[in-house]
């Protein structure tokens, strides 16, 4: 039997609570939301923290709402929540295609947003899409709040730019005119963790590309955001050729390794033909925002 060692159980109030209880307890403690990532690593002994600090109550954390521009998601917002709005899928269908393929409905019934971009499991999907949105990081100390960039958010893999003491609140992306974005993912079977998958959003100004971001899961920890990629597909107009380039690129701009789910070099190849398939259906509803602008 699988056995978490023991540990200490703190329920917050409210986020000035949480926040002066991981003060408290330092390294030592771990905020809960809905633990499908880190009960199963406390079961295995891969993660031991004394104190978990549950913060299930704090509801002002769980919302979306549009605000400056930006589609601002509370951290604990949880994963039904997102697939089921009509605001998310409205701006954001990448996030309906990844939600609609992330494990099942127990878990989306109690995972949040928040515990999977802080698990930052370089296969954990949300994360890719929050890299290839440019999403930003609302993350909440006792000194105050700071804004960190999806890009920098993910400082390797299972770490974050969340201090000790801190805590993500919540999650910002820009909302643009003429946007389209799309999510493709392999999987062995129905809610499993990707073999490789790709997220793909754009918008679409005068016939080029603008705002590009693309970004790769289970291919490597480097792969949540690439650069490279985004800046080829920058000014260019949408083409056959310019996708066959681009998933030529992320296939080699990513790292992944052999393991059970596949070779890497199978995964290579996943990667170049994902990042095309979701160019392709991100530039299709990205021309049909345009249109539908121009309508209104």
């Amino acid at each position: 039997m699988q056995v978490p060692a023991s540990f200490d159980y703190q329920r917050a109030e409210s986020v000035d609570e949480a926040l002066e209880l991981l003060r408290r307890y330092g390294e030592e403690a771990r905020v809960l939301a809905g633990g499908h990532s880190l009960l199963p690593m406390m079961k295995l002994r891969l993660a031991g923290p004394e104190v978990l600090i549950d913060i299930n109550d704090l509801h002002e954390l769980d919302h979306i709402d549009l605000a400056g521009g930006e589609l601002c998601i509370g951290a604990l917002t949880r994963h039904r929540t997102l697939l089921e709005s009509e605001l998310v899928g409205r701006h954001f269908p990448i996030v309906h295609d990844a939600e609609k393929v992330i494990a099942d409905p127990p878990v989306r019934n109690r995972g949040t947003i928040g515990g999977s971009l802080c698990q930052a499991d370089p296969s954990e999907d949300l994360s890719a899409v929050c890299g290839a949105l440019h999403a930003r990081a609302v993350i909440r100390g006792s000194a105050g709040e700071r804004i960190v960039a999806m890009a920098d958010f993910h400082q390797g893999p299972y770490e974050t730019a969340v201090g000790v003491g801190e805590m993500l609140v919540e999650v910002r992306i820009p909302v643009l005119p003429g946007a389209g974005s799309a999510y493709e993912k392999v999987e062995r079977k129905a809610g499993d963790w990707a073999v490789a998958a790709a997220g793909a959003a754009l918008t679409l100004r005068e016939g080029r590309i603008e705002d590009a971001g693309v970004g790769l899961a289970a291919v490597g920890a480097g792969a949540l955001n690439l650069h490279a990629v985004q800046t080829l597909l920058n000014g260019s107009e949408p083409s056959e050729a310019l996708y066959q380039e681009a998933g030529r690129i992320a296939s080699e701009s990513c790292s992944p390794v052999t393991d059970g789910r596949g070779s890497a070099e199978y995964k290579r190849h996943l990667a170049g033909e994902l990042t095309r398939r979701a160019l392709r259906r991100a530039i299709v509803r990205a021309r049909a925002a345009g249109s539908t602008a121009g309508e209104a």
